[in-house]
């Protein structure tokens, strides 16, 4: 039984009587998801015109964004050659050289792909214990112990999200107490396992809202939370191949995000505003893939050009590094350190390309000379 008391005088959505029997304005949200399924559906008749091999790096680049985002919404970075090399290397994607394994990236990864390529298997309480032990492999969150593959016990108080300086917290939520999480979870994986009364984008969006609700770990709720919703958008849209990444756009909106939650939590089980903002925010990066495709098909259109031109392997595994969108300038120690060559070497091969006229120098000179790739 849940308290009779709020705590802190509110009143959460999982203390109201009527929990948790969610209602929505039907009619409110027809034309948002009228405008979501047009977005996908133009989407995915883009990525039907492409080969097999650029629809595989297309969902490289969705899923690298995915890993890398919702971590980094939760204020954690990853390093993005990590995450890369570790999707390729479960989906058997070709993309040269590999960067060494990381078992924190894996864990991600391994909870990312799990939600997606496998989104028709039922979730249980055991998928989601190994994915919150996937995330956090070494029983620690930071240098705090936690329990790890099991739902949270409250031994150190109610599960709380804060912001603010000790001593002045500031309380954001309070979840349920640790006693009725099993009788919870319960329901909650008996209703997304069951077939989506409505749209299935709607069921998406509040099968994100009650896990966060439930907060049921000690730490990685954020995370498990986004790959459920991962995990049923997939199944709405009957693909593993994801062309999007959901997690990217709510990095971008980070700070609606958390403010729709909060507020959404101390409101009524009518999430109607909830549900305009996830699918608006959906919307918002079903439309932002279209610059992932314009890269893949660059991408493709670059090495079509230059097929017949011979280039050695370090050409190729940086040219390919430029392409995927490397952060910064290429300069001649750029060069070097990911070719892992000396810089009299690195200064060859970019000399060969800018002979054939692949590469050419950026404006200004100097120890800093930089270089881009030629657009056709």
């Amino acid at each position: 039984m849940f308290p009779d008391k709020p705590p802190r005088g509110r009143t959460y959505l999982w203390q109201r009587p009527d929990w948790p029997q969610w209602r929505f304005d039907a009619a409110a949200l027809a034309a948002p998801l009228a405008q979501v399924h047009r977005a996908q559906g133009h989407l995915a008749g883009r990525m039907a015109e492409l080969g097999l091999a650029q629809r595989d790096q297309a969902t490289l680049q969705a899923l690298t964004q995915e890993v890398i985002t919702t971590s980094a919404i939760e204020g954690e970075a990853l390093n993005l050659d990590a995450v890369r090399s570790s999707i390729a290397r479960r989906l058997g994607v070709d993309i040269g050289a590999l960067a060494p394994a990381d078992r924190n990236v894996d864990g991600v990864v391994d909870m990312v792909l799990d939600a997606t390529q496998q989104h028709a298997q039922p979730l249980t309480a055991e998928r989601l214990f190994g994915w919150h032990a996937a995330l956090f492999p070494t029983g620690y969150s930071g240098r705090v112990r936690i329990q790890v593959g099991a739902w949270r016990n409250d031994a150190a108080g109610p599960m709380q999200v804060v912001s603010g300086p000790v001593g002045r917290e500031k309380v954001h939520f309070e979840a349920p107490p640790a006693n009725a999480l099993p009788a919870e979870t319960a329901a909650f994986l008996k209703w997304f396992n069951a077939a989506p009364v409505g749209d299935a984008l709607v069921h998406a969006g509040l099968a994100h809202l009650w896990l966060v609700t439930l907060h049921p770990f000690d730490d990685g709720n954020g995370r498990i939370s986004r790959a459920v919703g991962d995990m049923a958008l997939a199944r709405a849209e009957g693909t593993a191949q994801r062309f999007y990444s959901l997690s990217a756009q709510i990095q971008r909106e980070r700070k609606q995000y958390y403010d729709q939650l909060e507020a959404t939590q101390c409101g009524t089980l009518d999430v109607t505003p909830w549900l305009d903002w996830f699918l608006a925010c959906l919307l918002r990066a079903v439309q932002g893939a279209d610059g992932l495709l314009a890269s893949v098909l660059d991408k493709a259109q670059f090495w079509q050009r230059w097929a017949g031109t011979p280039m050695n392997a370090r050409q190729t595994l940086v040219l390919n590094k430029v392409l995927d969108g490397m952060e910064g300038k290429l300069t001649n120690a750029k060069w070097a350190a990911i070719g892992k060559c000396s810089a009299d070497t690195a200064l060859r091969d970019i000399n060969d390309l800018l002979a054939l006229g692949v590469l050419r120098k950026l404006e200004g000179g100097g120890r800093s000379t930089g270089y881009e790739i030629v657009a056709k």
